[in-house]
């Protein structure tokens, strides 16, 4: 079941047809999420129509929102608004209006619960996106018996196990992280040799201490991956673990798995190792510090050879991906930075550095290399999968690149999809193409079995590289110690579904964050470009990545009605039209934070930066 805002909703048959619409009056108490049973009795709009004759499960039975006191009565209004207000009934605690609360369903027509953890005051530090975690079902602390199993880790490796393993500490392996980086998965050497390079990635060994049926082990399958909500981060593993003997730290031994590759000098890989080993990291750098290097800054003469090494393995192999095809959205990711009150000061532009490319790029080939390793091995384990496009989104994307005098013709390879991208490269329009292709793919997702990632047109793809906050990673390493793991299927699925959890808390954050960022420039005007368009209006996207809405009732001069086929509003008396792509200049109405949602005003089509607001 999928409730609209509006109250409707929406049901996928279990059987694979067509939606069943369910208006309002006949959802009998059901919730977004909920599982049900279904009466069919006609048509509306050319679907089928229905009404809900039994909830046969609830999605969810927790529920954040704000509590208030009216009259006597104490309620809570949920963040989510397809749900109604839920009664509190001998509500006896002394808690002030305008505080959020979690709250347990105990009765379900009409809704009534009970408070579970109060959150704090609405608009305190921290607590907004407290909330957000807690709607998702994300506990940020750790069950005791989790903790006390950490805590009785070993701060060092011993030197029993050292002992066991092939020693790598006389290698000068770097760690390359942000600067506020705390849990560091990877650490990489290279050298020009015997007429190629050697490239070795040093992967921390999680596996060794997180074993199988652990409690560590169970929440972290759980969890099954680290979260990055926009002020914190929640980690997969305790810190004991994440920060501390996981962590490949500078100038201690720390347990890895390596992937060692000789490498010609076309940058392909002609030979290979996986194994366990010890490490002595030499340096930790920073992605600033490498890139005032590859700019010509003298610093890090020590670590010059590996770095040097390291350029060139990476323009060898982007190159070889660009050949096969591999498809580089290039999207900038917007960043927002906050003050110690947890209050917004700046929305800034991240784009990938050439640092970090340099990193990707020797994180993608280990990746490739233990794929391909596992199955020549016929090792059962777990792959990154990523299908081929929906043939009916391609069509879909060709009718918006029709627009541009585009098409793709085939659709069936990856390079398809990369030759668009090079041709809308420094167009108004670019963004919102290579968002709309993006948009077009199939999510990624985690498989026992390997159908290659048609994104970076990889045939074997894997994870290995982030055990410390990837579950699927951890498994990948269990499979290479040889050890049996039974079920493939179901850990592929948790992490699939944990993996969109995170990313969808992960952009609810950021929402808030900039919503909250843009409340002190109302009334002020912006340049823009449509991002898309729905029958009620469309939404503009600023130059500092955030967007909003323009009401198609608020459009003067003319009634405009939504046409799909155009991606455009056209306007029924002077059929001026407002399409996908267009550039337009739009003044700032509101920003409720409550909703996350920005409200623009269309001011012109045409920008002029001399009346426009500096963000």
């Amino acid at each position: 079941m999928s409730v609209n805002l509006k109250g409707f909703g929406f049901v996928a048959p279990e059987d694979g047809g067509s939606d069943v619409f369910i208006a309002a009056e006949n959802l009998r108490g059901a919730l977004n999420g909920d599982k049900v049973k279904v009466k069919i009795f006609g048509e509306y709009r050319g679907r089928r129509e229905g009404s809900v004759v039994e909830i046969l499960e609830r999605a969810n039975k927790i529920f954040v929102g704000t509590l208030n006191k009216v009259g006597g009565k104490v309620f809570v209004t949920p963040d989510d608004k397809r749900i109604d207000r839920i009664i509190l009934p001998k509500f006896r605690e002394k808690i002030s209006g305008n505080t959020k609360v979690v709250v347990k369903i105990i009765a379900w027509e009409p809704l009534r619960g009970q408070v579970v953890e109060v959150l704090g005051k609405e608009n305190s530090p921290g607590v907004e996106v407290r909330a957000i975690l807690r709607s998702h079902g994300v506990e940020e602390d750790f069950p005791p018996e989790v903790q006390a199993e950490a805590s009785r880790i070993e701060l060092m490796p011993s030197e029993d196990e050292i002992s066991r393993r092939i020693d790598r500490r006389n290698l000068k392996i770097v760690t390359i992280d942000g600067e506020d980086a705390k849990d560091l998965d990877d650490g990489v050497f290279a050298a020009e040799r015997d007429g190629g390079f050697f490239l070795g990635v040093y992967i921390a060994d999680v596996s060794f201490y997180v074993r199988p049926r652990s409690f560590l082990d169970k929440e972290a399958f759980n969890r099954a991956t680290s979260i990055y909500p926009v002020d914190r981060v929640v980690p997969m593993l305790p810190r004991e673990l994440s920060n501390g003997i996981c962590s490949l730290n500078a100038g201690v031994d720390r347990l890895a798995m390596a992937c060692e590759m000789k490498l010609d000098l076309t940058g392909s890989v002609v030979d290979y190792k996986i194994f366990p080993t010890v490490i002595h990291v030499f340096k930790r750098l920073s992605y600033t510090q490498v890139d005032k290097f590859l700019d010509g800054d003298k610093i890090l003469a020590d670590c010059a050879e590996n770095l040097n090494a390291l350029k060139k393995i990476r323009e060898l192999r982007k190159k070889i991906r660009d050949e096969r095809g591999s498809i580089d959205f290039n999207l900038p990711e917007m960043k927002i930075l906050l003050n110690d009150a947890g209050k917004p000061i700046e929305i800034a532009k991240r784009i990938q550095t050439p640092a970090e490319s340099i990193i990707e790029e020797c994180m993608l080939l280990a990746n490739e290399t233990v794929a391909e390793h596992t199955l020549r091995k016929k090792i059962p384990s777990l792959y990154r999968v990523h299908e081929l496009p929906n043939s009916e989104k391609v069509l879909t994307l060709n009718q918006l690149l029709a627009h541009f005098s585009l098409h793709i013709a085939k659709a069936s390879e990856p390079s398809d999809f990369q030759k668009i991208l090079a041709k809308v490269k420094g167009l108004p329009a670019e963004k919102v193409i290579t968002s709309y292709t993006l948009r077009t793919m199939q999510q990624a997702r985690y498989a026992a079995e390997n159908l290659g990632h048609f994104g970076i047109a990889a045939k074997f793809y894997t994870h290995f590289t982030s055990p410390i906050r990837r579950y699927p990673d951890l498994i990948v390493h269990r499979a290479l110690r040889g050890e049996k793991i039974k079920n493939l299927e179901e850990i592929a699925k948790q992490s699939s579904e944990r993996e969109r959890r995170a990313i969808d808390i992960e952009r609810e954050t950021l929402d808030l964050k900039a919503t909250e960022f843009m409340q002190r420039f109302v009334d002020q005007q912006f340049d823009g470009v449509i991002e898309s368009v729905t029958n009620f209006g469309f939404f503009v996207e600023l130059d500092n990545g955030v967007d909003g809405l323009v009401r198609a009732a608020d459009l003067r001069g003319d009634y405009y009605n939504f046409v799909e086929s155009e991606f455009a509003l056209v306007g029924q008396s002077t059929g001026k039209s407002y399409h996908i792509g267009d550039s337009v200049r739009v003044k700032l109405i509101s920003a409720n934070v409550k909703l996350r949602q920005l409200t623009f005003e269309l001011v012109s089509d045409v920008a002029n930066r001399d009346l426009i607001a500096k963000i």
